[in-house]
């Protein structure tokens, strides 16, 4: 299978002289297409710097990010919002809604602002849509939809330029739990039905457990990494409260 994201030995470390912070320290990892995989740890466990550095918001001390056969560590800074235009998609804790702008509008943003024809506009906005199922709504504005409708629709943003990888950071925080479970569920049939590839950060257990893999950071460093297979998702919940156990007992952070 494709590897999506590949990362070698990335490193990133914060200060200088004697007062260095190791915020990601040597990691190397794969995604592959079609993988729904999270990224948890305790505050402080580098995840979040990861994300970052993956999705060109930063950049490394040293290693290689490879995303779809780019190394993007290659990339000259002044090309990096083209890069994420071209190749990323985003899905926010608060959704970023432009509330000025239709449900259409905000979900076709970023296919405009690419150039796409039209016709290609049109075409992929009602199919990803359809497929989310809020096709009926898009005439209408943020404020005039319910939270779940307004979460498919950043789900559909994220889809509807065909990216490469699908990047999203903790996704669920300001939410509710009904409201969390439909966001996650809306992300699981994402990749399973349309071969979405995620990767997500987030310290809550309860998110982790509707994907399929999950790496564990402590201290910058890949500490433990498991897969879900054929468990049920109580199974493989319960399968990441030990890893938070072994982690330290950093269960304060989970809902």
């Amino acid at each position: 299978m494709e590897h999506i994201l590949t990362l070698e030995q990335v490193k990133k470390y914060y200060g200088t002289g004697g007062n260095i912070t190791k915020a990601v320290d040597g990691i190397s990892m794969c995604v592959d297409e079609g993988e729904f995989t999270a990224i948890m740890g305790a505050s402080g466990s580098g995840k979040t710097t990861l994300l970052n550095c993956i999705s060109t918001i930063d950049t490394v001390t040293s290693g290689h990010i490879v995303i779809g056969g780019e190394d993007i560590t290659a990339i000259k800074e002044k090309d990096f919002a083209d890069f994420r235009r071209e190749n990323l998609g985003f899905i926010f804790q608060d959704f970023n809604l432009l509330d000025t702008l239709t449900i259409e509008e905000n979900i076709s943003l970023s296919l405009i602002i690419n150039r796409a024809d039209s016709g290609t506009i049109s075409r992929r906005v009602q199919d990803i849509a359809g497929k989310l199922g809020i096709g009926d709504i898009l005439g209408k504005f943020p404020y005039e939809v319910s939270g779940g409708q307004k979460q498919r629709c950043a789900c559909a943003r994220a889809l509807v330029n065909e990216p490469k990888l699908i990047l999203a950071d903790e996704p669920t925080g300001a939410l509710d739990s009904r409201s969390s479970r439909l966001l996650l569920e809306t992300m699981a049939d994402m990749n399973r039905k349309m071969n979405a590839t995620i990767l997500m950060v987030t310290h809550d257990s309860f998110s982790a457990s509707f994907c399929g893999r999950i790496l564990f950071l402590k201290d910058g460093k890949i500490f433990n990494e498991i897969r879900r297979g054929n468990k049920t998702r109580r199974e493989f919940f319960n399968e990441i409260l030990d890893i938070l156990t072994l982690l330290g007992g950093d269960l304060e952070d989970v809902k």
